[in-house]
């Protein structure tokens, strides 16, 4: 199994790979084949030993089989050299995915990680190993969610660019320093290492992948969208193909993004590769709300590679979807312990709560405090899902103060505006709030949860109409995107009641005045000319939304429209008495 023990993150180290493979178990007893499995029962009884003239035929029959034997290997290899491509070892094999742009294995990671271990304790100058090693290390940390490697890439990237800095050549170190910053997400610092390399050296392939994460991160659709097109240009395969999948799926072009993730999967040979592809595929059916094809994804990427544990995650998602509770916690707490991260903690955390286990719910919290600390000692900057626990289930205003840190640093994606926006109408500041909200959700990403945090927002300002658009978006996008808010969404829906019949009162222009009487004077009988009427001007009038059937109360006002940034929203408060 591709995975690592579970240590402590001091003494979790990957090991050395040993230079020879595991032996089978055997007999110890001197002579015995160690590769024949003991007798027993009543083989164990030798058998009687042969006469003198079974032994001679034996022998004369065994010289000439090893005859025709030697024979045939002379002819099958006539110089004595054996012209079978040699099968490359776990380092090759990791060294390979690294050229191709693709994932490597648990396994393989290790063994490099070993292997580039070793070899700069010898030749301590040699900086393109260190950068080898510090990007490992990376790669490690982020796939084992140990944030503790982090700390040892950053000195090997560093004490790669001692030996030869970025601007002699060494752009693989940039990179590695590019790769670590959006690992720790700080995107606005893995925006400068990327782009310094792409200035250096604009055919460096590899930049655009870490330059696409960061572009991601900070909500730069735009020049997500041309770093993508760029690596599609320098790397052809695989790769290009993934990294396309995901910039539709957060364009929220469905079809596009199905289309590219399956040619994605049909072309990936390596296993760590076609689970990732895999995974991928199962992410698009849970977002589109089928969780019987997530599972059947999900399963394939774990057989394929069982070191895949984000698969087990998201199979834990879509079991809880299919009323499969108890096999959804025990997915949970399986992939809690391979992989520990702070999203994976709330999301069972969550379960626990809807569960009404609410002792469960609070030692699961718990838990993830101990990861968001870790976390933050390792400076990873996990203030998304901390906000997130804080907004349903701590402080919303505390929340509040971490998303607009995050705002400040130009991390905006659609993820920060979402969360921003809930944020803001659990601490009592709906208004203020739905511009995220609503940013959120024009990127065009299909995600439930954002449109059920919308269409909540809406409905606290009394904005009906567009209140049951979007709770209804987030039900038919994915009717069981939460095990906590789809069921307050079906409530929420519910309580807003059917539209009225017919429509707003204000959808028809209002008819034309009477024409005013005519001060002329009297003509003769005849045909009178036909006068066209002047257009009346143009009036905009307040678009009337269908009230909530509110029992023994009036219909309440219609709200008025929200300015068009959030930064016209704290302008708007301020003028109001």
């Amino acid at each position: 199994m591709d995975v690592m023990p579970q240590q402590d993150p001091e003494s979790r180290r990957p090991p050395e790979p040993s230079p020879e493979g595991p032996r089978p178990q055997h007999d110890a007893t001197p002579g015995a084949d160690p590769y024949v499995m003991p007798a027993e029962g009543a083989t164990a009884v030798p058998p009687p030993p042969p006469t003198l003239r079974t032994t001679l035929r034996r022998a004369a029959f065994g010289a000439l089989a090893a005859g025709v034997l030697l024979a045939g290997a002379l002819v099958a290899v006539p110089d004595g050299k054996d012209d079978r491509p040699k099968e490359p070892g776990p380092v090759e094999r990791a060294e390979a995915a690294a050229t191709a742009g693709s994932p490597a294995s648990l396994s393989d990671l290790t063994a490099l990680i070993g292997d580039r271990q070793k070899w700069v304790e010898a030749h301590p100058k040699d900086a393109p190993s260190w950068a080898t090693l510090g990007s490992a290390y990376v790669e490690w940390g982020r796939r084992s969610a140990d944030a503790a490697y982090f700390g040892r890439a950053e000195e090997a990237l560093k004490r790669s660019l001692e030996e030869q800095p970025g601007e002699r050549g060494n752009g693989e170190a940039w990179v590695g320093m590019a790769a670590l910053a959006n690992a720790r997400h700080d995107f606005m610092a893995a925006k400068r290492w990327g782009e310094t390399v792409r200035k250096q050296d604009p055919k460096t392939w590899s930049v655009y992948p870490v330059l696409i994460d960061a572009y991601t991160g900070l909500g730069d659709v735009k020049a997500a969208t041309g770093a993508t097109e760029k690596f599609g240009e320098l790397r052809k395969g695989v790769p290009a193909l993934a990294r396309t999948a995901d910039l539709y799926r957060g364009q929220g072009w469905r079809e596009d993004a199905l289309a590219t993730a399956r040619e994605a999967a049909d072309r990936a040979t390596a296993p760590a590769e076609k689970a990732e592809a895999l995974h991928r595929l199962g992410e698009l059916a849970w977002e589109r709300g089928e969780p019987e094809e997530a599972v059947a994804q999900f399963d394939a990427a774990l057989r394929t590679d069982a070191g895949h544990h984000a698969s087990l995650a998201g199979k834990a998602r879509a079991l809880v979807a299919l009323d499969r509770t108890d096999e959804a916690l025990a997915a949970y707490q399986s992939v809690i312990t391979k992989l520990p991260r702070p999203a994976y903690a709330l999301e069972l955390g969550e379960l626990y709560a809807s569960l009404e286990l609410d002792g469960d719910a609070r030692s699961q919290y718990e838990k993830l405090a101990e990861l968001l600390e870790q976390a933050k000692a390792a400076g990873v900057d996990e203030s998304v899902v901390q906000a997130r626990y804080e907004s349903d289930h701590g402080d919303p205003a505390v929340a509040v103060e971490l998303l607009r840190g995050q705002w400040k640093k130009q991390h905006r994606s659609a993820a920060v505006a979402d969360a921003l926006g809930w944020a803001l109408h659990r601490a009592g500041r709906s208004k203020e709030g739905l511009e995220y909200a609503r940013q959120a959700v024009d990127t065009g990403v299909r995600n439930a949860s954002y449109a059920y945090h919308l269409g909540v927002i809406e409905r606290e300002l009394a904005q009906y109409g567009p209140a049951r658009r979007h709770l209804e978006e987030a039900l038919r996008t994915n009717p069981a995107f939460s095990p906590l808010d789809a069921p307050k969404a079906r409530e929420a829906l519910e309580t807003l009641g059917e539209p009225p019949s017919g429509g707003p009162g204000d959808m028809q222009p209002p008819p034309p005045p009477p024409p005013a009487p005519s001060q002329e004077p009297k003509r003769e009988a005849g045909p009178e000319p036909r006068q066209e009427p002047k257009p009346e001007p143009k009036r905009e009038s307040p678009r009337q939304e269908a009230p909530a059937p509110v029992p023994s109360k009036t219909a309440p006002a219609p709200s008025k429209a929200a300015p068009s940034s959030p930064a016209a929203v704290e302008a708007d408060a301020s003028k109001s008495p």
